[in-house]
């Protein structure tokens, strides 16, 4: 089992497979000319297989493909097939622009659950964030998903101002629909104007679904990033990831693989671990896998603590969200 000195055992891990991305999302890519990396510099699919088999025989139950967007890469179908033969569970984090193209493949890699980043329930309010006029592709391909009992669960990015206004739509979905919505803090990286005042909290958002409805907690899950809510009625249900407000290091277990091989032991932290060069030197690359989270922080990096409201965007250290992958 890979642990850290705080006696969290870490079995999920998060392999992005691309910086790319077919949105240019104001807050994940901060400018709309960007300079992917290379094709060569990514790991390639049998070298995601190798260091992805080493994972899982340490310990690895859940492995998350994130980009970017991790179908945009022409070899997706041979990554999923590769992956799918693993004994874990397999998932995928996506905007679903491509669901409909890799549909059998994302089915024949038995992948059950199947995350959408999705912001906004408006046309042109999607336009304005994406700067890409593709809304009615991706709530096609959620439909789709759903005749295909693939349970989904919506990831939307709440900021004041911008979309907060549609919590309650987006909680509307969860009633006849299998969907649980989840609602994101938004979280400061490298390039993407964030300031404290844009922060839509776990409070507020209860705040403004219980206005119209009856929320009931549900009990949390080990290694829970969110907390977790019914309504009665629901088919759906919501929940919220509150990593600015009430953040959950505590029974974190969740490690990061950049799409250029870089382990990363959070998030936010400054530090990260060059996996895949030690591979192509022919290195054995736990020894450093066992070090870089041995130097995991307690808590979101070591990078900020306590109030949100006090941080200094400008002083941390750390890269923007679309190259460390979702």
């Amino acid at each position: 089992m890979i642990t850290d000195t705080f006696g969290r055992v870490h079995d999920y891990l998060r392999i992005s497979l691309t910086d790319n991305c077919n949105l240019r999302c104001f807050y994940c890519m901060p400018e709309e000319k960007y300079a992917f990396a290379p094709a060569a510099k990514l790991m390639q699919v049998d070298e995601i297989e190798t260091i992805a088999q080493l994972f899982v025989e340490h310990g690895v139950k859940k492995i998350r493909l994130t980009g970017g967007e991790p179908l945009v890469r022409k070899d997706a179908p041979k990554i999923l097939k590769s992956l799918g033969k693993l004994d874990i569970e397999l998932a995928i984090t996506t905007n679903g622009i491509r669901v409909d193209e890799m549909l059998n493949e994302l089915l024949e890699a038995n992948i059950k659950t199947i995350n959408i980043s999705l912001d906004t329930l408006q046309p042109e309010k999607f336009l304005k964030v994406t700067r890409r006029d593709l809304f009615h592709r991706v709530r096609n391909n959620i439909n789709l998903l759903l005749k295909h009992n693939i349970r989904i669960k919506i990831n939307v990015v709440i900021m004041k101002g911008l979309n907060d206004d549609e919590i309650l739509d987006f909680i509307a979905l969860t009633k006849h629909n299998n969907i649980e919505v989840r609602f994101i803090e938004f979280m400061p990286f490298s390039g993407n104007q964030w300031t404290s005042n844009q922060v839509f909290t776990l409070h507020e958002i209860l705040v403004k679904v219980s206005s119209k409805y009856d929320v009931i907690p549900v009990e949390p899950e080990p290694n829970d990033t969110s907390s977790r809510y019914i309504i009665d009625g629901h088919t759906g249900s919501f929940a919220v990831i509150s990593t600015m407000s009430q953040p959950f290091c505590d029974t974190c277990n969740r490690m990061r693989l950049t799409a250029d091989g870089k382990l990363k032991n959070c998030l936010f932290s400054k530090d990260e671990t060059d996996l895949l060069g030690a591979l192509r030197n022919g290195q054995d690359i736990l020894p450093l896998i066992e070090h870089t989270m041995k130097a995991k922080a307690k808590a979101l990096g070591g990078q900020f603590s306590g109030v949100f409201e006090n941080i200094d965007a400008s002083k941390l250290e750390n890269r923007s969200m679309i190259t460390i992958g979702g």
